[in-house]
């Protein structure tokens, strides 16, 4: 048996894993996709304290290696559902196995809400993102679009600002849906631009890199074509939290409702990273949500 089995092997996720190993437990990672989550779509990591520069697969490949020479154990499989046997922690995974632990941590974090276009997928890191704080930078001086309306699109559009030659609002319903005086700091702003009830239909590319995207009007009318050298996504997170509602509490968005304690409802399971309800998301707060949840585990299980 397994002391903490992780779920989930992005930041938060190795984190734990590495935390509980330090403390003398064994600990098993178990991932449905790929090792390092969401950093992983981040060609430059710059605001990591102490590292100046490296990118989201670096940062990925380096904390997966450094869990797994404390003896770490993983595996690819998804987690299709667990049971609470009280001290013992069954974990259901879609190769038919199940693990068993004494305690759990579930950092499944989330998954971005994507436009659904041709090539959109090749493009991200290439000229689409979804976090202005990891990459705006890249195009300071440039310019940029940025889909969405709500209050997340409306603060990434204020930092793009500040950077951007130009910052193009497009939001495909009739109004811009974010707080009001959001809405008064970004568009008093003289490089912004803004047009609502619009569709991005696709995507301009030229030698495999964003150049443009397509809109149409949601009432009908003519295409246009509007040149940019960027795109930021920011239509919605999607958390993947639903197979473990019986153990662990959801908000009405569908993240884990726990606390900064990563305590659930359910003794012995914890949660850690962008899957739990929380006002920042980002790499140094998953980190640490890891690093909580997997001391918390330990505790757990000293008490047993």
């Amino acid at each position: 048996m397994t002391d903490i089995i992780v779920i989930g092997g992005g930041p938060a996720g190795m984190t734990a894993a590495l935390y509980a190993l330090r403390n003398g437990k064994s600990a098993l990672i178990l991932e449905k996709h790929g090792f390092g989550g969401q950093i992983t779509y981040s060609p430059k990591v710059e605001n990591w304290p102490g590292t100046a520069q490296m990118s989201g697969n670096e940062f990925a490949d380096a904390l997966l290696e450094q869990v797994m020479a404390q003896g770490a154990e993983v595996d690819l499989a998804e987690v299709l559902r667990v049971e609470d046997r009280g001290s013992v922690k069954a974990v259901y995974t879609d190769d038919g196995k199940v693990h068993e632990a004494k305690a759990l941590v579930i950092a499944t974090g989330v998954k971005h809400r994507m436009l659904g276009l041709p090539g959109e997928n090749e493009l991200v890191g290439e000229g689409i993102s979804f976090c202005a704080v990891c990459d705006g930078d890249f195009y300071t001086g440039q310019t940029v679009c940025v889909a969405g309306g709500g209050n997340s699109a409306l603060q990434e559009a204020i930092l793009l600002s500040g950077k951007c030659a130009q910052v193009i609002m497009l939001q495909d319903l009739p109004e811009f849906t974010g707080e009001k005086k959001l809405q008064e700091i970004l568009f008093a702003r003289d490089n912004v631009k803004k047009y609502t009830g619009v569709k991005i239909t696709a995507l301009e590319t030229e030698g495999g890199a964003l150049r443009g995207v397509t809109v149409e009007p949601q009432s009908g009318g003519e295409k246009q074509i509007i040149a940019c050298d960027g795109l930021f996504v920011a239509i919605g997170l999607i958390p993947e939290n639903e197979a473990f509602r019986p153990l662990a509490d959801l908000n009405p968005w569908g993240y884990f409702d726990s606390g900064e304690n990563c305590e659930t409802k359910t003794p012995g399971i914890f949660v850690a990273g962008d899957c739990r309800s929380k006002g920042v998301r980002q790499l140094t707060t998953a980190a640490g949500d890891g690093a909580t949840a997997a001391l918390a585990a330990c505790r757990y299980i000293d008490a047993l």
